[in-house]
């Protein structure tokens, strides 16, 4: 028997050592080859939603640990403070003056159904799903980063067509691809399924659809009252966080190309009970939100939660568990000093009930709430965290000023892997990133069309920026700002300077004459630009 269990440990010890010389191994092939590239983007957290901007109550050490050791801007700008335009423009390269998709609008199936909320209806019918896409063929970070040789995955949200059309990630550069194609489905974290390339996997079968009340006669401070909200108990997060592992895993040997677009912290409030209980210790009791949300004829669209704070909190803190677990991962194999990682969000922080950015101060410094941020073109909504952690190549602790906007990606990307760049309208920071002497180029302008609602434009020069509201009713008066003195007021009326600077108003004016063109859908068309 000693002899036996001298040969197993001769066998684990051999194990053990096989394995640190594979990754020893992996270790020395990444370090002699292009960066992997990872680009992490949240579902409507607020540039101070984090620790490293100011955040107090909530607490993200690891992305704070990502800023700590590489570059934090302070200027870094959405291209659009709505979903889908933003991901359009992000994944084009082209602002929203160019851009094909320019609020967010339901695919081609969708709009005549009353059933498009239902993930039974929806199941039965994927024609039902998605929203408007890219036309086929249209040139992407995905198609760009597979003719440079990289193998090229996506794990999150979507939201650029549906199942039958020719607008999904597995035809539009990604070699792999998990999670919510549809926006809709993205409205439950413990979601019925999701897609892996064309495959749709069931996850949490029994899920209730968005907008489910709670039981009639339920006692909505008892806890156990929103037990139904978490179906099975499959965290959709958790599987998309074993879904990036996977690629990683199965690409270390290669240089790679992953886009985790995480659907955190978007509405509804869901997040795993441990982490909601840390923060109920930490913040104590409060007042549930009883799930109603009304926009038009979409009433009572997310869930009800009993500890809309706490659950707020600890889905932001759960998902920088998540990349403090990445960044392991990445060492583990050996390759965290050559990735470069890019983390922001698509948006500023949602105004809607069931999202309590205000009491979280989510944009600061800026403004957050309704007419504030998401869906609007304040800072509140636009300015971004914006985070690139590299540690072969970025010395630590850098702070950032650059004017950036998420059309630079594409070029930055192309001169970083050394191939040609799709016709775009950004510029490419790679020399802020590397901090080489070689000069960063600035933009002319920064410019923002918003079709939704009564209709808004944007531009932004040096500190200026200037905004026209309700351009879809025929208004072309601008106001003026002054955006290098954050303050809660800095765009409200009272500071516009328009009649003060009218050099820099006609200024933007040329800017947006150059920058619109006529979109070829109509219905993201603002006819006063034309």
């Amino acid at each position: 028997m000693v002899v036996q269990s001298n040969k197993y440990f001769l066998m684990a010890a051999l194990a053990a050592c096989s394995s640190v010389a594979l990754r020893a191994n992996e270790a020395r092939r990444a370090s002699g080859r292009r960066p992997n590239v990872i680009f992490i983007m949240m579902d409507d957290a607020g540039h101070g939603d984090f620790g490293c901007y100011g955040q107090t109550k909530i607490e993200t050490p690891n992305i704070d640990a990502l800023a700590g050791n590489g570059i934090l801007f302070t200027d870094m700008c959405t291209a659009c403070a709505l979903s889908a335009p933003s991901r359009c423009c992000l994944l084009t390269g082209q602002h929203t003056g160019h851009a094909q998709i320019r609020n967010n609008k339901e695919g081609a199936g969708a709009p005549d159904s009353v059933n498009i909320w239902d993930y039974r209806a929806v199941d039965l019918d994927p024609a039902l799903e998605g929203q408007a896409g890219l036309a086929a063929g249209t040139p992407t970070l995905g198609t760009m980063m597979q003719q440079a040789g990289y193998v090229t995955g996506m794990v999150g949200k979507w939201g650029l067509g549906g199942p039958v059309s020719e607008s999904v990630p597995w035809k539009m550069g990604f070699d792999y691809y998990y999670g919510c194609i549809c926006q809709r489905v993205a409205h439950n974290h413990y979601p019925q399924y999701y897609w892996e390339n064309d495959r749709k996997v069931y996850i949490n079968p029994d899920a209730p659809v968005p907008g489910t009340a709670l039981d009639e006669g339920a006692d909505p401070m008892d806890e156990r009252s929103y037990d139904k909200y978490r179906a099975d108990g499959i965290y959709g997060p958790d599987v998309m966080f074993d879904s990036v592992v996977d690629f990683i895993d199965g690409n270390s040997g290669r240089p790679f190309f992953l886009m985790w677009t995480t659907p955190l912290p978007h509405s509804p409030l869901q997040a795993p009970k441990e982490w909601v209980d840390y923060y109920v210790s930490k913040f104590g009791d409060e007042a549930p939100y009883n799930g109603e949300y009304h926009l038009d004829s979409w009433p009572h669209n997310y869930f009800p939660c009993r500890y809309p704070h706490a659950t707020y909190a600890a889905m932001i803190s759960y998902f920088d568990h998540q990349v403090g677990q990445l960044v392991q991962e990445l060492k583990a194999r050996g390759l965290y000093e050559n990735t470069l990682i890019i983390f922001t969000s698509d948006n500023g922080p949602a105004n809607n009930a069931s999202s309590p950015t205000e009491w979280f101060d989510s944009a600061f410094p800026w403004r957050c709430g309704k007419g504030w941020a998401k869906s609007t073109v304040q800072e509140g909504g636009v300015r971004m965290p914006f985070i690139v952690s590299w540690p072969k190549v970025i010395r630590k602790g850098r702070v950032s000023d650059h004017l950036g906007s998420f059309v630079d990606i594409m070029p930055t990307l192309a001169e970083l892997t050394g191939v040609p760049a799709p016709s775009n309208d950004g510029i490419s920071i790679l020399p802020t990133i590397k901090g080489k002497t070689r000069k960063q180029k600035e933009h002319e302008y920064l410019y923002w069309e918003a079709p939704f609602g009564k209709g808004l434009v944007a531009v932004r020069i040096g500190n200026w920026k200037g905004i026209i509201r309700g351009v879809k009713k025929g208004n072309r008066k601008m106001e003026l700002y002054d955006v290098s003195v954050p303050g809660k007021t800095v765009e409200n009326s009272e500071y516009d300077q328009a009649a003060q600077h009218p050099e820099i108003v006609e200024k933007m004016w040329d800017a947006i004459r150059e920058a619109h063109t006529t979109p070829a859908d109509a219905d993201f068309d603002i006819p006063i630009l034309n």
